[in-house]
């Protein structure tokens, strides 16, 4: 691809996500050493609408209008009063400071544990490839749920999120972004303890708040800083984490529903807070079927006003359950209650026989293939984080004999997408990715189309407008083939 095409789509890529990586530019655009230095050019010294962060990533700084096109340049000889007045020179003045903001940010705060006796064991360069790597691993996981990192304090990270964007799901974004960057810095001490014989921990610390937003410092350093007791409370909750560990505070807790395994600290006093506040270690992401469920930790108030279309929904039902399968599609913009809809349709069909399959598409595994059916089937398995493999393997082939499906083809393909080793007992899958795709969805859907002759299946997918290009692919129409279909 033509570099200065690879320019303009870099330049929507940072105006629409904010900030990206180099190994995310690297991977989209197939750029080499010398290709990537000229795009930083570009954007950095020529246009000036970015700004490198660490080594690690460009960050946008233009002000999101449209670039201007360029003007005709008269010559020299052309006489003054030939010029068009637009092309005139303007005198340049000094762009005003952003105004502040007040809004709502959950704001993760990070450290090293121990990183006085790393200092006095290292020498200061290996100290300085060590810090840059851990932040540089750091960084890639709050890029990816669209967090802001607001300062690198020494061996410490400030980030915000909910701010320069918002989203609905800002507190779980930053609990989650929390949890995977233990995880990362775990996949990335195997390394280290290799290399070096050490390995690094970390704390982090979560609270959401109140904070004004705007730029801090003066001459060349500025910086976009939020200002109120959120941040500092954050920092508290941190030095209260075990390593490795997550702590929330309250606020947050509300705020992320269910969606996580807490484990209660009590109340907790932390300095500069007049009153001690509980707090709560987060263990892991809870196995919830739906988004809705994840944020509901309280009793559901009656659904008014939509009568019409759960009377519509509950008639596709009695269709289906007649043998005449359905689709309903429910659309419409964030918050206007489908989610809501959907868990009274559950209400209402909980006393009839039937099957219940959920899928929940996420914002953060657009690309990662079948993830909401991967999702669902660990679910549907009751699989445990600390199985070992053969377990899995035998509740996976029971639930095969369960569906009445063949064994010697259907689990080593759904071995394989579940990432399970298979034995040695089942032949090996010699398919063409693309084959051995299309022959995962064709057992998948035999699995549903078994379930469906037993009883009616009322499978629901949510937020599909997320999902991978994989679960959504109708190979070879194998999706829409239901001789007899029962599911809604």
């Amino acid at each position: 691809m033509d570099l200065f095409a690879v320019v303009d789509q870099v330049i929507e890529v940072l105006r629409s996500r904010g900030r990206v990586s180099y190994r995310a530019l690297r991977v989209q655009f197939h750029l080499d050493d010398e290709a990537l230095e000229a795009l930083k050019a570009e954007l950095i010294e020529v246009h000036q609408i970015a700004v490198d962060q660490a080594g690690a990533m460009l960050v946008w700084t233009g002000d999101g209008g449209e670039r201007s096109e360029p003007l005709h340049r008269p010559s020299p000889s052309t006489p003054p009063s030939q010029i068009p007045e637009a092309q005139w020179p303007q005198p340049r003045t000094e762009p005003h400071a952003p105004e502040a903001e007040r809004r709502q940010l959950t704001v993760l705060f990070c450290d090293l544990v121990d990183s006085t006796m790393l200092a006095s064991q290292l020498d200061p360069e290996d100290l300085r490839e060590v810090i840059r790597a851990y932040q540089t691993t750091c960084a890639e996981v709050i890029q990816h749920f669209e967090g802001y990192i607001a300062q690198y304090l020494g061996d410490g990270l400030l980030v915000y999120f909910g701010y320069p964007r918002a989203h609905e799901d800002d507190a779980q974004r930053g609990v989650r972004a929390g949890l995977a960057m233990v995880e990362a810095l775990g996949t990335f001490n195997v390394h280290l303890a290799h290399e070096r014989g050490f390995r690094l921990a970390i704390r982090v610390g979560i609270h959401t708040g109140l904070v004004v937003v705007g730029e801090m410092g003066g001459g060349t350093r500025q910086e976009q800083l939020a200002l109120g007791d959120t941040p500092n409370i954050a920092a508290r909750l941190q030095s209260l984490a075990a390593p490795n560990r997550v702590v929330i505070s309250a606020r947050t807790r509300q705020l992320v529903g269910a969606a996580f395994d807490l484990e209660a600290l009590g109340l907790q006093t932390l300095k500069g807070v007049p009153t001690p506040m509980p707090i709560y270690t987060v263990r892991g992401e809870r196995a919830a079927e739906s988004r809705f469920e994840a944020a509901s930790i309280a009793a559901l108030t009656p659904l008014v006003g939509r009568e019409e279309e759960l009377g519509l929904v509950l008639r596709r039902w009695a269709q289906a359950r007649a043998g005449e399968g359905q689709v309903v599609l429910l659309t419409g913009e964030p918050g206007i209650g489908k989610s809501r809809l959907l868990q009274a349709v559950r209400e209402r069909v909980a006393a009839e026989p039937h099957g219940r399959l959920s899928y929940q598409c996420s914002p953060y595994h657009t690309n990662s293939a079948f993830y909401p059916v991967i999702q669902h089937l660990q679910r549907l398995l009751q699989w445990h984080h600390h199985e070992t493999s053969e377990a899995r393997l035998a509740t996976l082939e029971q639930a095969l004999r369960t569906a009445g499906l063949p064994l010697e083809e259907g689990v080593p393909l759904l071995a394989a997408l579940l990432m399970v080793p298979v034995p040695e007992r089942y032949p090996p899958l010699s398919l063409s990715p693309q084959r051995q795709k299309q022959k995962t969805q064709e057992v998948l859907v035999a699995w549903l189309l078994a379930d469906a002759a037993q009883q009616p299946v009322l499978a629901v997918w949510e937020d599909l407008h997320w999902a991978d290009p994989s679960t959504l692919e109708p190979s070879s129409g194998c999706w829409t083939k239901f001789p007899r279909p029962a599911c809604c």
